[in-house]
């Protein structure tokens, strides 16, 4: 059904406008964010007396080389979604096989985002860094609101689409 693959391509631009506007937040408003990374790295929010502390990073240049690389994956996740709506597009009213296979970049998209969003945000961000001890450096529920997102989205759009209608 021609609808479906639309609501397929609207969702799968959509989620790309989504982590190019999170990277451009980023860099415009690089300063806060990166204060973020510094703060969870550092483990400097998290409760006293933690036993965990001794995973702190407390170099600036790997604060740095983490948020580029978050930075960077945003970026790549944005891309990676964008090229797939527009393969989508192109491929809207071909036939059952090619629309279906056309959904590869968008899936590699959403799966590096939910790379990033939960292995980083939820794994090393929350658990390994201890980010769920801090009331004011926890990015944890919106990470989860994103990888939940990107996961709803992925296991839409592999839903195998039929032959359109003449």
């Amino acid at each position: 059904m021609l609808t479906i693959r639309l609501v397929k391509i609207a969702m799968v631009a959509s989620a790309a406008l989504f982590a190019l506007l999170v990277t451009l937040n980023n860099l415009v408003d690089y300063g806060s964010n990166y204060e973020f990374v510094r703060h969870t790295l550092g483990m400097d929010t998290t409760f006293p007396g933690n036993a965990l502390k001794s995973r702190a990073i407390t170099s600036p240049m790997l604060w740095t080389v983490g948020y580029w690389a978050i930075i960077l994956t945003e970026a790549a996740v944005g891309t990676l979604l964008a090229i797939g709506a527009f393969h989508l597009l192109r491929a809207l009213r071909a036939d059952a096989r090619r629309f279906n296979a056309a959904k590869r970049w968008a899936l590699a998209g959403a799966g590096l985002g939910f790379l990033l969003w939960f292995t980083g945000f939820l794994v090393i961000g929350g658990e390994w860094f201890a980010m769920w001890q801090s009331k004011a450096w926890n990015g944890q529920e919106a990470a989860f609101r994103f990888y939940m997102t990107l996961l709803a989205i992925a296991i839409f759009l592999n839903q195998p689409d039929e032959e359109l209608s003449t």
